[in-house]
Order: structure tokens, then C-alpha cells, then sequence
């Protein structure tokens, strides 16, 4: 298969000349991605044959890959991973965040999968986000305590290291540590997106603005940047453990923080910060081809969504087009229509609502929403399904912002581990508490509780965890040997940017690498939205010809894969981000 020549310059003037003309139009306002793209970097596919790390920044990447060489397995590499990029990739994720995480236990042979999102505060009513019976505005409900859940990354973490680590907990944290307490030299990605001034808290918030805002300046390229308390934060978790962050003095601090600041003002207490617990679910998997798919259940909507977009396109004869084709690409925006419209119907937190997974990924139902797909036309909007088991509900109107990171991690025991990991928009809600910022993610619930008189499913509710995109993935060939394991962040399109590499490895059979730089393409049951610079004139007049409706936009996917083939691990690191693969 070719692979994509990076950067298109060609093309990518064609498609600003349309753009200018009028006949391309840029995605509509309100929807821009508030983490923007920063520009592409050359990646190289690494290969390896005992262990390897695939991660969102060389600092975090180093550090996580450091631990493997000294024994460590997958869950040691992770968590020094997430403390680096904390530091390193504010905008993204952190402690103050949630994620989802798939382990694979190469002894038993088993996949576990781990809900370690944020949950609402038990004062959280289904009116936090109503201002006089309206749903506030996205850029105002995203600002401040009310929008913060209880973090739930480090829980995640450390449990998953009492049943699988070899390295002490006390050791894990030391490297982020100490590059916190020395300081980094600020990124060209960093630095673009604190000057882009996007989010409407960064720069009002203290402490946060300081730090960002320093002098009332933007950070710049290549400034050393220390974060002292960061530094004391990791040391007393890595010497005390995760019970600091959830009951000790750490926990009076966010909670303090949340319920003082001095924009929305919200309901955390110490009660739910120590009441937080990590969910283990069963993995959500289905077969494709030959292959067997698994995510996460809910209520990450990306594992069913996946899934049911797969099951969808197993219909089509795919390996026999280009994976740049406009057949190709026509039936995965369809596919894509289906799953998005039932996602935004059903998908919940199943432990407060019924979801109706079993019956969402049912093959007679698959088939008869299936059965409105046309190779010549677009469907235009889809609308939801009524599988077995599902109760009336209205659609949601939560904003899924793309603030998010992954990890890919195989060891030399054959241990590996998928984990995506958030704080929600871009610098979360701004509010900064011991060094790093606290989640947005309760604004990924519906801010409106109920549509037209029938509840939303997604509704805030006390102790609920919200809705989420986030799709780490695993794949296995027919014999259960691990095939690949990938992720990205992209808010509501990641999706989208996960089964388009999914079915480059798959059906077209390409190297992680290559199937991370296929262009992107989404539609999330509006618009068909095209990426900038690496999609042809040809192939947009093409799908416009089909009926598509077709935007151009940077598509700020950040997918970080390995892909395992004949024993050699193959990793591939997104070039629209700053990630790195370490392997040997």
C-alpha cells in the first residue's frame, strides 16, 4: 500500500484556494476543536522484538520506556508516563483528570478493561448546567469548580499496580518529579496553544494564569519551564500513595479549590473525593473478519460505536478498495451516521440508566440499519435505531472537547496496556491546584436533563460518570495473540480517528504508522468533514457528487499505536502531535 507523502503541499494549496473561493466551506461555528493542530511532524515507524512505548510527548515517552528497561512492566511505564505528561502536555491530561484503561495479562491470557472516569459530586443535581431553565452556554459551563468530577486517573492507576507492577509505587514518580523540579524547555505545540487563548478561563483563573500567562505574556517556545509543586505533589503520592490525593492533604486542597473559585463555584467535597472508586468492567469486544475487537463498555460510547461502525462496514468487501478511495471513505462516513445517532440516544453511565449494548451490536439489527447504506448516495442525518431492550430517551447536547492523550505499552513479559486519558477541553477547567489542572468532564454530561419531555440519558446525577468518546482499543488475532493496541484523543471525533486506523491495519494491512497518516475523515452524523491539506480536490468533488455535505478542517487526531506481526512489534506515533515511540 502507498503510503502518504507528508506534508502535501500540492494539495493542500488546492484546498485553501477552494476554501477561499467559497466551495470548500471551513467546519461551522462553535464547532472549531479548541485543542487546534499545531502542524505536522515527519514520524518514522519503530519496530521492536521485546517492549515498547508509543506516547503524546519524547519526555513522557523516555521516562515510561526508561522504567521497562529497568523491569518495570506496562502499569509501571504508565503511571510515569501520565505524571510526565502532566507536566509536559498540560492541555491534555493529568492526576486531575480521568481515564479508561485495557490491561493485558500476558500469564492469564486475559483482558481487563478499567473505568477510572471522573464521577459527579454527590450534590450534583440535573440542574448544574441550567442558568433559569437554560442550558448555559459551552464556553461559560466549561469555566470553573462546577464543571470539576471527582479525578480518577490515580486510583485507576495504583490499582492496576497492586495486581500487575514489579517496581515499587514510591520509584514511579521520581523521573516526572524531577524534571518538574529542573523544568522543560516549552514545546512548539505548548506554546501555540497557550498563545491561541482559546479557553476563557486559562488566562483569568489564578494560579493557572501565571503559569501560563507569566507576566501577562504567553509561555514561549523554548522557555524553561519549572513547576515546583507539581514536583512536591508526585513525591508525597509516590511516598504516602494515592490516598494523599483522595484523603489527605492534597484532597482538602482540590476541594478547597473547587468550591472557592471564583467563577461557578463547585459542590466537591472531601466526601467524594474519598468515596471514589474504580469501576473493572467486562471487555466490550466483537468479531471482525478474522480478527476480535475489544474496548470499553460503557459509559465511554467509543467501544460500541466502534463496534457497531465495524460491524456495519464487515459487509462491504473493503480490502478490495483503496483505503483512500471514495467508495472506501463514502461507507465509513455512512457507518459512521448510524453509530453516532444511536450513541447520542442510548450511551450512559449503565450503572444509573439501561443501555442497550447487546442489542445496539446485534447482527439482525446491524443488518437492518445497515440496509440503508448506498454506495451512490449519501443518507443524509440518521436517526437512532430501536434495538431490543431500549427505553424512550431524548438525544443529548453535551459538548465533547478534545483535551485527551494515549499510551500504548507492550512489555518484555508480553503485558500490555491501552489507555486513554483526559482532563476534557483544552487545560480542563482551569482551575490549578498543587501544580495541575483540575478536570471539565461533568460538562460531558447533556446539560439539559431532558429533550422535548423524555429524559436524556446522559443526564447529571449524583455519583454518575459521564458520557466519554475515549475508544483504547485491542485487537486479537483468532489464536487470542495480541494483534495491535491503539487509542487517540479528538473529543467526540476520536471515534472516528480510531476505526480509520483500525481498518488501515486490518483491512489494508498497513503499518501502525501508515494507517495513523491515512487522512482523516469524520462525520458525526452532520457534516462530512475532510482534514486539511491531505485530502485531493478529486476526492471532494467525488463525495459531493454523492451528496455529502463536505467540510475541510485540521482533523487533531493522536493516535499512538503498536501493531504486532510476526513477533515484531511495529509502533506508530500521530504526526499531527508531538508523540514518540521507544522500543528495543
Amino acid at each position: 500500500m502507498r503510503k502518504p507523502s507528508w506534508p502535501r503541499f500540492a494539495i493542500a494549496f488546492s484546498l485553501l484556494l477552494l476554501v477561499a473561493c467559497g466551495e470548500v466551506r471551513p467546519v461551522g461555528q462553535g464547532r472549531e476543536d479548541p485543542e487546534r493542530a499545531t502542524g505536522l511532524q515527519h514520524k518514522s515507524g519503530v519496530t521492536g522484538q521485546q517492549q515498547m512505548v508509543v506516547a503524546a510527548n519524547p519526555h513522557a515517552a523516555r521516562l515510561g520506556y526508561d522504567l521497562l528497561e529497568s523491569g518495570g512492566t506496562a502499569i509501571d511505564a504508565a503511571i510515569a508516563v501520565q505524571a510526565a505528561l502532566n507536566l509536559v502536555e498540560p492541555q491534555s491530561s493529568g492526576i486531575g483528570g480521568g481515564a479508561f484503561i485495557l490491561y493485558w495479562d500476558a500469564a492469564d491470557r486475559r483482558l481487563y478493561t478499567f473505568d477510572a472516569r471522573e464521577t459527579a459530586p454527590a450534590a450534583a443535581t440535573p440542574d448544574l448546567f441550567l442558568e433559569n431553565g437554560v442550558a448555559l452556554p459551552w464556553r461559560e459551563a466549561i469555566v470553573g469548580g462546577r464543571s470539576v468530577g471527582v479525578p480518577g486517573v490515580l486510583r485507576g492507576l495504583e490499582l492496576i499496580h497492586q495486581r500487575y507492577g514489579r517496581l515499587p509505587w514510591s520509584s514511579l514518580f521520581e523521573g516526572a518529579a524531577t524534571l518538574a523540579e529542573q523544568g522543560f524547555v516549552v514545546s512548539p505545540r505548548l506554546a501555540r496553544l497557550v498563545a491561541y487563548r482559546f479557553h476563557p478561563g486559562l488566562y483569568r483563573l489564578q494560579p493557572a494564569a501565571d503559569y501560563f500567562y507569566p507576566g501577562g505574556e504567553s509561555l514561549a517556545e523554548g522557555t524553561l519551564l519549572r513547576n515546583p509543586e507539581l514536583a512536591h505533589s508526585l513525591r508525597m503520592i509516590a511516598k504516602e500513595g494515592a490516598d494523599y490525593f483522595y484523603r489527605g492533604p492534597l484532597a482538602r486542597q482540590i476541594v478547597e479549590a473547587v468550591r472557592s473559585s471564583e467563577v461557578r463555584p463547585g459542590r466537591l467535597t472531601l466526601e467524594d473525593m474519598a468515596a471514589y472508586r474504580v469501576r473493572e468492567r467486562e471487555p466490550l469486544c466483537g468479531d471482525y473478519r478474522v480478527y476480535v475487537v475489544c474496548s470499553m463498555d460503557q459509559p465511554s460510547s467509543g467501544g460500541t460505536a466502534l463496534l457497531q461502525m465495524l460491524g456495519l462496514l464487515e459487509a462491504w468487501d473493503l480490502p478490495s478498495y483503496g483505503p483512500e478511495s471514495v467508495d472506501a471513505l463514502h461507507l465509513f462516513t455512512q457507518a459512521s451516521r448510524l453509530a453516532y445517532a444511536d450513541r447520542e440516544r442510548y450511551s450512559a453511565d449503565p450503572d444509573f440508566v439501561p443501555v442497550p449494548v447487546a442489542g445496539l451490536l446485534d447482527a439482525d439489527y446491524l443488518a437492518r440499519r445497515g440496509a440503508v447504506i448506498s454506495l451512490d448516495r449519501d443518507m443524509g442525518t440518521a436517526v437512532a435505531g430501536e434495538p431490543e431492550q431500549a427505553q424512550a430517551r431524548a438525544d443529548d447536547d453535551s459538548y465533547e472537547l478534545p483535551s485527551t492523550s494515549h499510551m500504548s505499552i507492550v512489555d518484555r513479559y508480553g503485558n500490555a496496556l491501552s489507555m486513554t486519558t483526559s482532563i476534557e477541553m483544552a487545560f480542563g477547567s482551569s482551575v490549578m491546584v498543587g501544580g495541575f489542572l483540575l478536570n471539565n468532564q461533568l460538562t460531558d454530561f447533556s446539560l439539559s436533563p431532558e429533550r422535548e419531555g423524555r429524559p436524556v440519558a446522559n443526564r447529571v446525577q449524583p455519583g454518575k460518570r459521564p458520557r466519554s468518546s475515549m475508544t483504547p482499543v485491542m485487537v486479537f488475532n483468532g489464536d487470542s495473540s495480541l494483534r495491535a493496541l491503539l487509542g487517540s484523543p479528538g473529543g467526540s471525533r476520536i471515534i472516528n480517528y480510531v476505526a480509520k486506523t483500525v481498518l488501515g491495519i486490518l483491512d489494508w494491512d498497513l503499518t501502525p504508522q501508515e494507517a495513523i497518516e491515512l487522512p482523516n475523515i469524520t462525520n458525526r452524523n452532520d457534516l462530512t468533514t475532510v482534514e486539511k491539506g491531505l485530502v485531493s480536490e478529486q476526492l471532494v468533488r467525488a463525495l459531493e457528487a454523492r451528496g455529502h455535505e463536505v467540510t475541510v478542517a485540521d482533523l487533531n487526531s493522536g493516535v499512538h499505536a503498536i501493531g504486532i506481526k510476526d513477533g515484531v512489534l511495529h509502533g506508530g506515533a500521530d504526526p499531527r502531535r508531538e508523540g514518540q515511540a521507544l522500543a528495543r
